[in-house]
């Protein structure tokens, strides 16, 4: 990257690191149970409410008990169940016009991530009648109150129930983009673990690879706190303890349990420290190919961590040796190689593979400019990365070098 616009993406990052202490960061009010939302839509006075999900959870049966809950409590639900990975602005505006023609008062987000950032694109529309989505693109550029907004995780790894991101794509221009605003943070968020158990093993292993990344990235970036920097720590610990275990046993119930409070601490994490390079290029992958998400950050993690160099290396040190790939007395190289190396290891035992497939050369040039237009300035990255440059780790990524 060239010095001048170098100092400006670090001058711009270093504005956002120094407002962190006055911005209005908030999590939200952990329910432990979907039989408590029926109980806290009578208490808030919400009679009417819209289900947002995707076919796959619909099918399984998952919302049918907080459907029947609802009902018995007086609370008209109405189920969308259209979301797609990756959901598009139809998507977006199908919620809200269902949500405006019933009269709802609540948005659930109720699924993976593509459930819940289409309930908070829909929200945001909802608080901006006149603004089109492609418009929200970015940092604060809703700046508005939008209606009650419910998560529920039935993977752990999003994080979308603490984040104030929603990543939305347009279907046409194949462009995959993010709504950063403080009002996109849920209000309430249920950890039901029961609804994790089960799940297919490739949604477990990369959702599950998706909350690592959050972690790692947050924690190898220049906007860290005492806080997020704890957060992404503890989410690091749980993930090594606990993924492969759930991934072995879906049933699991522990396992289960502490993958969600790893995923909820990463999503804290990155919500105030940000995410790097790994996400500007998963986004990218996402809206042309609609590679999944945890997928894309899965592969690419090991390989941006590379290519950040010494960069990282003290702050994956650290990481190593919180979870014993290495000791006080190892250099912070050898360290830092041990924790890029167990990430690998965590993805070949879960069969997630080392590239990602189908990315075609004559795309790379659009996906960096999409990677670096979310990117930069934004992301505090320890290495900052310019078009050719990102265009080549995409290269790296589909094995095309």
């Amino acid at each position: 990257m060239n010095p001048v616009r170098e100092a400006w993406c670090r001058a711009y990052q270093a504005a956002f690191r120094a407002a962190i202490p006055v911005m209005p960061y908030r999590e939200p009010f952990i329910l432990e149970s979907t039989d408590d939302i029926a109980a806290l839509c009578t208490v808030l006075g919400i009679d009417s409410i819209i289900i947002v999900t995707d076919e796959m959870i619909s099918k399984l049966g998952l919302v049918n008990r907080t459907l029947e809950f609802c009902e018995a409590a007086g609370v008209k639900a109405v189920l969308y169940d259209k979301t797609i990975p990756n959901p598009t602005i139809d998507n977006v505006e199908e919620v809200r016009r269902l949500y405006l023609e019933n009269g709802c008062q609540a948005l659930v987000g109720f699924g993976g991530g593509s459930s819940m950032d289409c309930a908070k694109g829909a929200a945001a529309r909802i608080a901006k009648p006149k603004q089109p989505v492609q418009k929200m693109a970015g940092v604060l550029k809703v700046l508005a109150r939008t209606p009650l907004l419910i998560a529920v995780p039935t993977t752990a790894g999003t994080g979308s129930e603490v984040t104030l991101a929603a990543v939305i794509t347009d279907a046409e221009t194949h462009h995959k983009f993010p709504i950063n605003d403080f009002c996109l943070i849920p209000n309430y968020a249920v950890h039901d673990y029961r609804l994790t158990t089960g799940l297919p093993k490739p949604i477990t292993s990369t959702t599950g690879m998706d909350a690592l990344t959050h972690a790692v990235e947050a924690y190898i970036g220049q906007s860290t706190t005492k806080h997020t920097r704890e957060m992404a720590e503890e989410a690091v610990v749980l993930v090594h303890k606990y993924l492969k275990r759930a991934y072995d046993d879906g049933n699991d119930a522990e396992a289960r349990q502490n993958m969600l409070h790893a995923a909820y601490c990463a999503g804290i994490a990155f919500t105030v420290s940000y995410v790097g390079y790994v996400h500007g290029l998963a986004h990218a992958l996402g809206g042309q190919y609609r590679t999944p998400h945890g997928l894309a950050n899965a592969v690419i993690l090991p390989h941006m961590l590379r290519a950040y160099g010494e960069t990282c290396h003290e702050s994956l040190a650290k990481l190593a040796r919180l979870i014993d790939l290495a000791d006080a007395s190892t250099p912070d190289a050898e360290a830092a190689n041990a924790f890029i190396a167990w990430v690998d290891e965590m993805n070949e035992s879960m069969d997630i593979p080392k590239y990602i497939e189908g990315i075609e050369e004559r795309d790379i040039p659009q996906l960096a400019i999409n990677a670096d237009a979310e990117s930069n300035p934004l992301y505090p990255v320890p290495k900052l990365m310019d078009v050719d440059e990102l265009a080549e780790m995409f290269r790296v990524v589909g094995n095309l070098k």
